[in-house]
């Protein structure tokens, strides 16, 4: 074999960019758009969760070929508001982060970075309103064949494509399995530690102090320091168009089943029964023991009525091991099987200066910047960049974006650990 021949062999093995991909399909004539049906089944032990479900959103309003779809889950943790809250709020705030004006291929790319901003500033107006409870939030857009996830705390999305595989497309956020994570909580100035009881026992899983939140990352919880980030683990996939199935679901689910018993339970069944199968599964397994909330989303070819059955030839003990609440080994899966679905995307730290990105420029013919977070048009003179430090610093880069108001500049310096938490303000 010639070297022209590997060279070219190598060039054919590449990842395919987002924008290709894209690009191609908008080409092709023969591609449609998946029919996308869901159904969504839930048991209330304390009622602290909810569901957010818009299957028929535009990016421009009254052109239905820009249609996509949003679904979440909310598991709210000292009562309802956060979670009400941000139901109502989320998606309005990470649609406003998106610049108007952007093809399909733009706005798939401008998602991840938008979902950031959007969990971000519904934190802080939450936040403002002085009340105590917290949500996690898991997040999922919709477009075509594209799927985007956005999730703060334990709740869970997988994906069961039609070859049989599972994959998991969230990170936990438990402080007792995320070793990273337990790790940038300290750095940031809080303690993880089990609760002790009279005589100097430990019990129970590991939580942080103050406040005793067993999370990481979450919307709310004013109450516990700002080392509990609303930061989201992002993760953009793209589908073969023989689609797939999402289970998203809270706790009360994962507690009980792994993701391929999940996945295992309702093939074969469709969206709505899907959703009723896997709760019953759940409890079966566990019983009533938290608030038990599940969303089956399909993604279906548009030429078949129903998702085609999954064979179950594929299934392995190794799968269930990778993919069970315990592993962290889930995290390093990738996505990779050829013909059935590609990452296109990934991102889970923390630091927001990391998730932003640097192409904000501030608006010379206005003399104004725009806050990446809260997206409010301010004088340059009032503006910091997420790159700015001390004067001297050799890292410290102020002309380069993006622009964070003095407010949300605040909130990031908070969360990194360099200004008192919110809770140490108010004690």
């Amino acid at each position: 074999m010639s070297g022209t021949e590997v060279t070219r062999m190598k060039q054919k093995a590449a990842p395919v960019p987002l924008g290709t991909l894209i690009s191609r399909e908008l080409r092709s004539d023969n591609v449609e758009k998946p029919t996308v049906k869901y159904g969504q089944a839930g048991l209330a032990k304390k009622g602290e969760d909810y569901f957010l479900v818009k299957p028929d959103c535009q990016r421009i309003t009254g052109n239905t070929s820009t249609s996509f779809s949003v679904f979440a889950i909310l598991d709210g943790h000292n009562g309802i508001s956060a979670a009400i809250f941000t139901k109502e709020n989320l998606l309005n705030n990470v649609l406003s982060a998106i610049p108007q004006g952007l093809d399909r291929e733009e706005w798939l790319q401008a998602l991840p970075r938008a979902l950031v901003a959007g969990f971000v500033k519904t934190d802080i107006e939450f936040q403002q309103k002085g009340e105590t409870s917290g949500t996690t939030v898991t997040f999922v857009v919709i477009d075509g064949w594209t799927i985007t996830v956005a999730s703060v705390g334990d709740s869970r999305c997988i994906l069961d494509t039609q070859e049989g595989v599972v994959s998991l497309l969230t990170v936990d956020h438990r402080l007792e399995e995320n070793e990273e994570e337990r790790q940038r909580v300290t750095a940031s100035g809080g303690e993880v530690g089990r609760l002790n009881i009279f005589g100097g026992n430990e019990v129970g899983p590991l939580r942080c102090w103050p406040g005793g939140l067993c999370l990481s990352r979450s919307i709310g919880d004013t109450d516990v320091g700002e080392f509990i980030v609303p930061i989201p683990h992002v993760k953009q996939v793209k589908l073969s168009n023989a689609g797939g199935r999402l289970i998203i679901a809270s706790d009360g689910i994962w507690d009980a089943l792994s993701s391929d018993l999940a996945a295992q339970s309702c093939r074969g069944l469709p969206a709505d029964l899907a959703a009723k199968m896997v709760v019953k599964e759940a409890l079966r397994s566990r019983g009533l023991k938290d608030d038990t909330t599940c969303l089956v989303v399909d993604i279906i070819p548009y030429d078949h009525p129903v998702l085609p059955p999954t064979p179950r030839k594929r299934q392995n003990l190794l799968s269930s091991f990778i993919f069970g609440r315990r592993s962290q080994n889930s995290r390093s899966k990738k996505l990779s099987t050829v013909g059935i679905v590609e990452e296109l995307f990934e991102e889970g730290s923390a630091m927001l200066a990391e998730r932003l990105g640097k192409d904000f420029p501030l608006n010379s013919s206005s003399g104004l910047f725009r806050c990446a977070i809260c997206q409010v048009d301010q004088p340059a003179s009032e503006g910091l960049s997420v790159n700015s430090g001390p004067f001297f610093s050799p890292a410290s880069k102020p002309w380069e974006g993006p622009f964070l108001c003095a407010n949300c500049r605040r909130k990031k310096d908070a969360m990194e650990g360099k200004r008192p938490s919110r809770a140490a303000l108010t004690a």
